[in-house]
């Protein structure tokens, strides 16, 4: 224990500069001329709200004529439903829980907000018993075995 002297200090090694000092530019350019590595890469809307920020391509968007939307379901099948849905004494929401879907999905496909889905029609065809997809929309659906 007599070796050990408590009033020498020993640094082994500096700290480096804090983050927002190795960054500035006073510190990028000081480690240049020393010959260190420097890697700079400016991040693009970095630190900042830019979600909804103009590119390039907005010009080129606002030229476009054509519009661009899903087809909807149409009217006449959403009667259909609201028919076939009524002969059978069935409500929005029991029809809803019947096909394992939202009775808001009901309420879009009578009202033709609906995007068309196969498998939701597929459902609700059989559920009511009427023809939503193809030339006979409205007549009774067929209940027969699938041939192969």
């Amino acid at each position: 224990m007599a070796e050990s002297d408590w009033d020498t200090v020993t640094v082994l090694r500096k700290k480096g500069p804090t983050a927002a000092q190795a960054k500035s530019k006073q510190a990028i350019l000081a480690a240049q001329r020393r010959g260190e590595d420097v890697e700079t890469s400016k991040k693009w809307a970095a630190g900042q709200n830019k979600q909804h920020s103009i590119t390039k391509n907005t010009a080129k968007l606002d030229r476009e004529t054509e519009e661009l939307h899903h087809d909807r379901v149409t009217l006449e099948v959403g009667k259909v439903i609201q028919q076939g849905r009524q002969s059978k004494g069935l409500t929005q929401k029991d029809l809803a829980t019947k096909i394992n879907e939202k009775p808001q999905v009901i309420a879009d496909y009578e009202c033709g907000r609906a995007i068309p889905n196969n498998q939701v029609l597929g459902k609700i065809e059989r559920a009511i018993g009427l023809k939503l997809r193809g030339k006979d929309i409205g007549k009774p659906l067929e209940t027969g075995p699938k041939g192969k």
